[in-house]
């Protein structure tokens, strides 16, 4: 669902930064999650391979692989004239406190943001759901291929809009 955003938003002509996070299976079972940083790079961001690093579930996490992902692509925002895109705040990415950090300073600064984030409570992500600039949308089973045009509208204006949908 965010991909198909950040193809469409390309596909508008705005610029997007950040990253996004997907599964990795074998053999048909999920064994992991990789982040990858719009423009290219991937990290193995969590398995159930490995034996070190914070866990959620079954899978380990590597905070180190994911913040050489994330930190440079959130690092960018300042002055940047696009949508930063973050998928997403959940657990595993919450383990890295530079992270969390850097995701605070992008909320103190006027930019177009988008970002998933869990459900489940944390200090956290409950503090930035209740900024007052946030604007939530929830996403669904039944949202998901609708969803990435209804965000685009609120990203750019109708003409654009309307050309690439």
């Amino acid at each position: 669902m965010v991909r198909r955003l950040v193809f469409l938003l390309r596909e508008a002509g705005v610029s997007v930064i950040g990253f996004t996070t997907g599964e990795l299976r074998e053999q048909g079972r999920r064994v992991g999650f990789a982040a990858r940083s719009i423009g290219g790079s991937e990290v193995v961001l969590a398995h159930t391979g490995w034996t070190t690093g914070p866990s959620v579930g079954r899978y380990r996490v590597d905070v180190a692989a994911f913040e050489r992902l994330a930190l440079p692509a959130l690092r960018c925002a300042d002055n940047f004239d696009g949508v930063i895109v973050i998928d997403e705040l959940g657990r595993m990415e919450l383990f890295s406190a530079a992270f969390v950090a850097a995701v605070r300073e992008l909320f103190t600064q006027d930019v177009a943001l988008c970002a998933t984030v869990h459900v489940h409570g944390h200090p956290f992500t409950d503090e930035l759901k209740r900024h007052p600039h946030v604007q939530r949308v929830a996403a669904t089973h039944e949202s998901r291929e609708t969803l990435p045009t209804r965000l685009l509208s609120l990203f750019v204006p109708d003409e654009r809009t309307n050309a690439s949908s």
